[in-house]
């Protein structure tokens, strides 16, 4: 149990990816504090799961694209629970270009996946004592390192978060190491039936397994201190072509 006696944030924690982590930390013997927003039935699931395997959980909703909800949502957290590890996960994806983009879908990604990481990752470093360490693991897409005209808002989004990631592991060191892993096929996408299309031509071509994408996080969870401002591409090799 390499997570024992540690409790960890996961934001978009109740479902897909989210559950995925969720899981993996109770494994491992970690308490999971999982945020959620329009999946309370997903979520209320997973931490009757979680307390089956004998492990503690807490759900917390907020709405990320709504500062105030954020900013509650932060007080809330870091006012209540001691957190060890953050991995900000939660996110929104949709398929806009530079044409189809209108300002609410451009703020809406940037709060979610760029502004609600950077106000999270702030209050926790303020959290951890001079004595402590922590981690911050920011879950990434391999088009956030090659830009190109689709998924626009959310490729930008994601793009900044790693610049935020690469400079936070600067600024929060040595105390707080803050990595990232950036993601290819790994689940196929809700309501996308072309799922062979998504990988054709890739170096590795097919899906990402559930443990291969474990096995990285907990690496980063639980591997060398010594590692931080570092962005694993679990894509297989997609952002090489």
């Amino acid at each position: 149990m390499k997570l024992k006696n540690k409790r960890i944030l996961i934001t978009g924690g109740a479902k897909r990816l989210g559950r995925i982590f969720s899981l993996l930390v109770a494994r491992e013997g970690g308490e999971v504090i999982i945020h959620h927003n329009q999946s309370a039935a997903e979520a209320s699931s997973l931490l009757d799961e979680i307390r089956e395997l004998g492990q503690k959980a807490e759900l917390v909703q907020s709405d990320f694209s709504d500062y105030k909800s954020t900013q509650h949502f932060i007080d809330l957290v870091f006012s209540s629970y001691k957190i060890d590890m953050v991995i900000n996960n939660a996110s929104i994806f949709m398929n806009l270009n530079w044409e189809t983009t209108n300002p609410d879908d451009w703020r809406q990604h940037q709060s979610i996946n760029l502004e609600s990481p950077f106000l999270i990752s702030q209050a926790f470093a303020k959290s951890i004592k001079k004595n402590q360490e922590g981690r911050i693991v920011n879950i990434l897409d391999w088009r956030a390192l090659r830009p190109g005209p689709d998924h626009l808002p959310y490729t930008i989004s994601k793009a900044g978060l790693a610049a935020l990631t690469r400079s936070l592991a600067i600024s929060l060191a040595p105390r707080i190491t803050v990595n990232g892993i950036a993601l290819g096929a790994i689940l196929p996408p809700e309501g996308n039936s072309d799922h062979d299309k998504i990988i054709n031509g890739l170096p590795i071509s097919r899906w990402a397994t559930t443990p291969e994408l474990e096995d990285t996080l907990l690496f980063l969870l639980t591997g060398p201190n010594y590692i931080t401002g570092e962005i694993i591409h679990l894509d297989g090799g997609r952002h090489l072509i």
